[in-house]
C-alpha cells in the first residue's frame, strides 16, 4: 500500500498546527522533513518553549532545487519507495497553503522517525531560524542576569548559547542564589551613594537609617520607562552616582586634610602637589604605583555603579508589580517623614542628601566664577600701593629684619592636651633664653586663610593683606603688581631682600612679586643629607645656610629675609634633632639621625602617636629658630614668626579654629614700643585671650605701625 496520496480530498490526521505552517525555530538542515518539523513544534508547544504566536511565515527552504531533490531522494529510499513516487506531492505541496495529507501506513512507518525527533526538539527550538531570532527556553531559575532584561518585550528574546543555558538548568540553585546576591549587593552600593557622608565623623548608623528620596524617584522612573530609554537612563543615572560618590570621596580627604571640601573648579592643581608629596615621601616608584591605584579605583567605582543601577533596574522591570508597590510604599512613607519631620539620632528620616549635595555644588562653582571677577577688582585696590619707597617701614630703618614661617605651627599646638605640655614647655625656656640674651617679644594670634595645608595661601595672605583662601586668588595676585611686605622692604631701596625656600624644588617666579631680590630654593642652600620624608632638608641646617650665604656676610645695608621652616611638615616622621651648630656642615651629619627615626607609616596613621610626633616637630623649630636668633642675632635683629595654619584635622581637630600663633620678636624695645596699642600677650606665647585678626589685616597694621604713610 503506498505512504503517499496525491488525493486533497482525505483528512490530515498528522497535523496539529493551524492550516498556516508553523516556523519552528530550527536549522535549515531539518526544515524537509514536514512530519519532523511538526512533531518537533508540538514537542516544543508541549513544554512551554514557545510563546502563542498569532502569525507565522511559512518554513522558507534556503537550499537549491538540487539539494531539496537530493534530500527527497534520500527520504524516499529510507522509507522503501522511489523518489518518483514522492515528487508530485512534494511539488504539489510547494504551490499550496495546504500539506498534502498522509495516510495511515505513513504514519506507521515514519513513527521511529518522530520518536527520534522528539530528542532534538528543544535544541531545535533553541537554534538560530533563518531569520536570525531564536526561541529560548522558559527560564525555571529565577535568573536576573541584565541579558534577560528583554523579558517585559515579548517581541525580543535573548541571544543566550544553548550550553550556557544547560549549565544554568543544571545549577539552577546556584545562580539563583548568586544573582540573589549581586542585587543586594546592589543596593547596598546604591544606598550607600545616596547616604553617603562628606566628613568622616558623620559616618555613623543613624547616617544611613534614612529614607533617600533619590531612590523613590529614581525607581519610578525605570518602571515605567520602555526597555531603550530605560537602559539609557540607567546607565546615566550609574554613572552619574558613580562620579558623586567619587567627589565625595575627595571631599571626605579635603576636610581631613584642608578642613573643607572638593572645589571642582581650583582644586585640580593640588594633585599635582599630592603627587609631588607622594613621590617625597614614598620614592617615585610609590608614587607612581598610588596615582595607578587611584585612578584604577576611580575607574572601579564607575562601572561598578552604572552596573550595579542598570541590575536593579532589569529586577524591578522583571517584577514590575512588586516593584511599583514597593516604591509607593517607600515614597508614601518618605513623604509622612518629611511632613512630619521625623529625626533618628539627628538627621532627618527623610533624605534627600544627593540633591543638596549637587545644589551644593553648583552654587560653589557659580560662586567660584563670580568670585574670579570680584576679586581681581579687589586686588587693584592697594592702601600703600602709591606709597613712594622713603615713605615705608621709616621706623624699621637699619634693622635687620627677618620673616620666618613655621610650618603647620597652630593654635592646637600650644592649647591641645596631647602637645600642650611640652609645646608649652618650649615655648617658656625659649622666651626665658630670649629675654637673657637681651631681647622682647610680643604674641597674638592670626586667623589663616587656609587649614591644614596649601601653606602658598597662608604666605600670601599675610603679606599682601588680600585674603587668599583659593588657588584662583593666588594666580590672580601673584600676576599682579599688589605691595606685599616684603615688597614694601625692596621698595624703600634701604634693604637687600632675600627668600630662603628648602621647599621649593622648582624655579619660582612668584619670587618677583614677592620683591626677593635673591631666592635660594632647595637647589641652592648646599644640602648634602637626607630628606626628612617631605622636608628636604632639617630647619637647623636651613638657617646654618641663611647665616653661611647672607646673613654672615659683610653687607653695605640691612638684610630682609623671607625664611620658610618645613621640619614640622606632616608626616611628622622621621624628625631631626637639634645638634651644635658648628656640626652642621653640609648636613651629611643627619644620614644616621634620619635613619634611626620612627617610620612615617608607623606614625601618620596611629591617632595618638601623630599628635605627639607633631607636637615634638613643633618643638624642634621652635628651638632651632630662638637658637638661632640667641646665637647670631644683634641689636639690631627684628625676627617676626608665625604658623602658616593649623596642621591637619587629624591632629588639630575637626573642630579646630583656623588661628595660628604670632609673634615679633626684637632686641630694640622701641620696635614693640610701636605696637603696644595691639593688646598682644609679652612673650613669645600668646595667652588664650589675646586678640585675634584675620591674617590679611597684619599687612596695613605693621606697615602702619612703623611709620609707613597710606597712599593709593
Amino acid at each position: 500500500m503506498s505512504s503517499t496520496t496525491n488525493s486533497r480530498q482525505l483528512p490530515d490526521m498528522d497535523r496539529t498546527t493551524p492550516e498556516e505552517d508553523v516556523t519552528a525555530e530550527a536549522s535549515p538542515a531539518d526544515t524537509s522533513d514536514d512530519t519532523r518539523l511538526s512533531t518537533s513544534v508540538e514537542e516544543v508547544e508541549e513544554v512551554g518553549e514557545v510563546e502563542e504566536v498569532e502569525e507565522k511565515e511559512p518554513v522558507r527552504d534556503t537550499g537549491t532545487a538540487s539539494d531539496k531533490a537530493s534530500e527527497d531522494e534520500e527520504k524516499s529510499e529510507a522509507e522503501g519507495k522511489p523518489a518518483s513516487e514522492e515528487a508530485p506531492a512534494a511539488e504539489e505541496g510547494e504551490g499550496s497553503d495546504k500539506t498534502p495529507a498522509v495516510a495511515d501506513g505513513a504514519v506507521t512507518e515514519k513513527a521511529p522517525a518522530v520518536e527520534e525527533s522528539v530528542a532534538d526538539s528543544a535544541a531545535a527550538a533553541n537554534a538560530p531560524a533563518a531569520d536570525g531570532t531564536t526561541v529560548p527556553d522558559e527560564d525555571t531559575s529565577a535568573s536576573d542576569s541584565p541579558s534577560e532584561a528583554a523579558s517585559d518585550r515579548p517581541d525580543e528574546t535573548p541571544d543566550e548559547p544553548v550550553a550556557s543555558r544547560k549549565w544554568r538548568d543544571r545549577h539552577a540553585v546556584a545562580v539563583r542564589n548568586v544573582g540573589w546576591a549581586a542585587t543586594a549587593l546592589s543596593l547596598a552600593l546604591v544606598y550607600f551613594a545616596l547616604l553617603m557622608p562628606t566628613d568622616p565623623d558623620d559616618f555613623r548608623p543613624g547616617m544611613f537609617l534614612r529614607i533617600p528620596v533619590e531612590a523613590v524617584l529614581g525607581a519610578a522612573v525605570l518602571i515605567v520607562l520602555p526597555r531603550r530609554p530605560r537602559i539609557v537612563v540607567a546607565v546615566v543615572a550609574g554613572a552619574g552616582l558613580g562620579l558623586l560618590t567619587v567627589l565625595n570621596f575627595l571631599d571626605i580627604g579635603f576636610n581631613m586634610f584642608l578642613g573643607r571640601g572638593f572645589n571642582v573648579v581650583l582644586d585640580w592643581v593640588l594633585f599635582d602637589d599630592a603627587q609631588a608629596y607622594l613621590k617625597d615621601t614614598m620614592g617615585n616608584g610609590g608614587a607612581i604605583g598610588a596615582v595607578v591605584a587611584v585612578v584604577a579605583l576611580v575607574l572601579i567605582v564607575l562601572v561598578v555603579m552604572t552596573l550595579a543601577v542598570l541590575r536593579l533596574s532589569n529586577v524591578m522591570v522583571r517584577n514590575r508589580d512588586a516593584a511599583s508597590r514597593a516604591t509607593m510604599v517607600v515614597g508614601t512613607a518618605w513623604v509622612v517623614c518629611a511632613a512630619l519631620g521625623l529625626q533618628y539620632s539627628g538627621p532627618a528620616l527623610a533624605a534627600r542628601t544627593t540633591v543638596a549635595r549637587v545644589e551644593d555644588r553648583v552654587k560653589r562653582v557659580q560662586a567660584t566664577l563670580k568670585d574670579e571677577a570680584a576679586f581681581a577688582k579687589e586686588a587693584k585696590k592697594d592702601a600703600f600701593g602709591g606709597t613712594p619707597g622713603d615713605q615705608l617701614l621709616t621706623d624699621l630703618r637699619g634693622k635687620d629684619v627677618m620673616i620666618a614661617f613655621i610650618e603647620s605651627y597652630g593654635r592646637s599646638a600650644i592649647e591641645d592636651e596631647a602637645t600642650a605640655a611640652g609645646v608649652g614647655a618650649t615655648l617658656d625656656a625659649k622666651n626665658e633664653a630670649l629675654t637673657k640674651a637681651g631681647y622682647s617679644a610680643k604674641s597674638g594670634w592670626l586667623t589663616s586663610a587656609t587649614y591644614g595645608g596649601s601653606s602658598w595661601l597662608g604666605h600670601s595672605t599675610f603679606l599682601s593683606g588680600l585674603w587668599i583662601n583659593n588657588q584662583n586668588r593666588y594666580r590672580t595676585v601673584t600676576a599682579g603688581e599688589h605691595l606685599t611686605i616684603t615688597g614694601a622692604f625692596q621698595r624703600t631701596g634701604a634693604w637687600r631682600t632675600v627668600g630662603i625656600m628648602p621647599g621649593i624644588q622648582k624655579n619660582w617666579p612668584e619670587g618677583k612679586f614677592y620683591g626677593l631680590d635673591d631666592v635660594y630654593d632647595s637647589r641652592e642652600l648646599g644640602y648634602e643629607g637626607p630628606k626628612f620624608s617631605w622636608s628636604t632638608m632639617p630647619d637647623q641646617y636651613t638657617l646654618s645656610a641663611f647665616e653661611r650665604l647672607e646673613h654672615g656676610k659683610k653687607r653695605d645695608k640691612p638684610l630682609m629675609s623671607e625664611i620658610i621652616l618645613t621640619s614640622s611638615h606632616q608626616p611628622w616622621a622621621p624628625l631631626p634633632k637639634t645638634i651644635p651648630w658648628d656640626q652642621v656642615g653640609d648636613g651629611s651629619v643627619y644620614e644616621g639621625i634620619e635613619k634611626a627615626g620612627k617610620d612615617p607609616s608607623d606614625v601618620f596613621y596611629d591617632s595618638t602617636k601623630v599628635k605627639e610626633e607633631y607636637g615634638k616637630s613643633i618643638e624642634y623649630s621652635v628651638n632651632s629658630l630662638i637658637d638661632y636668633v640667641v646665637k647670631y642675632g644683634d641689636k639690631n635683629t627684628v625676627l617676626v614668626f608665625l604658623g602658616d595654619h593649623q596642621p591637619m584635622a587629624k591632629v588639630s581637630g575637626s573642630n579646630a579654629s583656623r588661628d595660628v600663633p604670632v609673634s615679633i620678636v626684637a632686641h630694640d624695645k622701641s620696635v614693640l614700643d610701636k605696637i603696644d596699642d595691639w593688646g598682644w600677650t609679652d612673650g613669645i606665647k600668646p595667652d588664650q585671650s589675646a586678640p585675634v585678626w584675620k591674617m590679611d589685616s597684619f599687612r596695613d597694621r605693621f606697615l602702619t605701625a612703623y611709620g609707613s604713610t597710606p597712599k593709593r
